[in-house]
């Protein structure tokens, strides 16, 4: 692989490599984007439990004063209570998407953040130097991230930690997990039910090997685990969102806290609020494309010859049966049943804008 020497390995890639994994680079990582076949991956998560390597996020604890980390995102960490999980936006002053984590509270150690991990090292440098003295970020580079994703995943957990599996989904807490101490919540990056498995990086490989010795769980790639986040309409930081998009224009006000948007004291509060009120120019919307022809990331959209926006994320959905794509347009025509017209490869193809997601979200609610 070019460059694979100057790629960091998760603690996984000796693993990959053995299962015939294709490694590719991602994020500054030496990552696993298939083993069987996308199509073949994308199913066997949707009929039983994929499992997925994430090692390369971010993870970290932060300690002190919560309000510190609070000010820079849209959750209401007071209202986070033990066991309990959010999604939640790291915003800069102008209220632009710098990253999006997750943060729970699964023990008495602080909080616990995850991060993506083409954002972790920016992410943790703003983090610090806004802090000062009032807390204390501790990034956990001696673990490794797991995700046990898809309808079978439940019944996995059960049979090695039946106190795990009785979490719904959004909640956190420490477990024994086959021998192994963990941090686990109750979520994924999927649409399906399933579990993120926090574990030092040391055991991570015994740990992998213990939950594919069962037959209904496989190894899943990077390129599975795409399509299926994008039949889920989850976004992709760095594609879907980035600096220059606040959380109104990505369709993501629901991350933003209702106290938060009471106090309006969180980054980029005047403008948020304003487009809250009077409405952003443009809107995150999905898009289901005419015709079999997959409408990729930078397709121009247009409406009777004039560019009304750009598609950001698109490809085949195996599930749905049909390429499925997101993109952002003028807002006055971000409405399910509006046609639009997608530029590929030059030609105009017809396009109709959709709810998401595209496949039905399976979350275990209790």
């Amino acid at each position: 692989m070019a460059d694979e020497a100057n790629l960091q390995k998760t603690p996984l890639y000796d693993l990959h490599v053995e299962l015939g994994a294709k490694m590719v680079p991602f994020a500054g990582y030496a990552m696993p984007v298939q083993y069987d076949g996308v199509m073949a991956e994308h199913n066997h998560t949707r009929a039983a439990a994929g499992l997925f390597d994430v090692s390369h996020m971010g993870q970290a604890r932060v300690t002190g004063d919560e309000a510190a980390l609070e000010a820079l995102i849209t959750a209401d960490l007071a209202a986070l209570g033990a066991g309990e999980q959010k999604y939640t936006l790291l915003l800069n002053d102008e209220g632009g998407i710098m990253d999006d984590l997750m943060v729970s509270r699964p023990d008495d150690s602080g909080l616990f953040m995850v991060v993506n991990a083409a954002c972790k090292t920016s992410d943790f440098a703003h983090m610090r130097s806004r802090f000062g003295d009032r807390a204390q970020l501790h990034e956990l580079t001696d673990r490794a991230l797991l995700a046990l994703q898809g309808p079978q995943a439940g019944a996995v957990m059960a049979d090695l930690c039946p106190d795990a599996a009785r979490l719904v989904f959004m909640q956190a807490g420490a477990f024994s997990l086959a021998g192994h101490d963990v941090l686990i919540s109750r979520s994924g990056y999927t649409g399906e039910d399933g579990f993120e498995i926090s574990v030092l990086a040391g055991e991570a490989d015994a740990l992998a090997r213990r939950l594919l010795a069962d037959e209904r769980v496989k190894p899943i790639g990077l390129g599975a685990r795409d399509s299926l986040r994008l039949e889920a309409g989850l976004c992709l930081y760095g594609h879907d969102m980035d600096e220059t998009i606040t959380p109104v224009e990505a369709s993501l006000v629901w991350a933003l806290a209702k106290s938060r948007r009471e106090r309006a004291d969180f980054p980029g509060a005047a403008r948020i609020l304003a487009q809250i009120a009077n409405g952003a120019e443009k809107k995150r919307v999905g898009i289901l494309p005419g015709d079999r022809a997959p409408a990729r990331e930078g397709t121009e959209i247009v409406v009777e010859g004039e560019s009304v926006g750009v598609v950001t994320s698109g490809g085949f959905g195996p599930t749905v049966g049909a390429p499925v794509a997101m993109g952002y347009v003028r807002a006055d025509l971000a409405k399910p049943g509006q046609s639009v017209e997608l530029m590929v490869r030059g030609k105009a193809r017809p396009a109709v804008i959709a709810k998401t997601p595209f496949a039905p979200h399976r979350f275990h609610r209790g």
